[in-house]
């Protein structure tokens, strides 16, 4: 099957980045987000395809994610 016709609970996203369900729904109002795809009524799921798209223009540093002091890590 497809990536793109694997799709995403809000729960599912919500886990894959270990973040709230709130989180998610804060990151699409703010449109820094795939949108979902709205499936009928009240159900609304996340292609699988979108989300490994949004995923790799995302800068990857494990720094971004953590509390840290980052310029007393640059200066050590």
């Amino acid at each position: 099957m497809s990536h793109e016709n694997l799709y995403l609970s809000v729960d599912q996203v919500a886990t894959r980045f270990d973040v709230s369900k709130d989180t998610i729904w804060r990151w699409k109002r703010e449109g820094d987000f795939p949108p979902p795809v709205k499936l009928g009524g009240n159900t609304s799921r996340w292609r699988l395809s979108h989300i490994e798209e949004w995923e790799s223009q995302r800068p990857c540093c494990l720094i971004t994610h953590l509390d840290v002091d980052v310029g007393a890590m640059m200066r050590r």
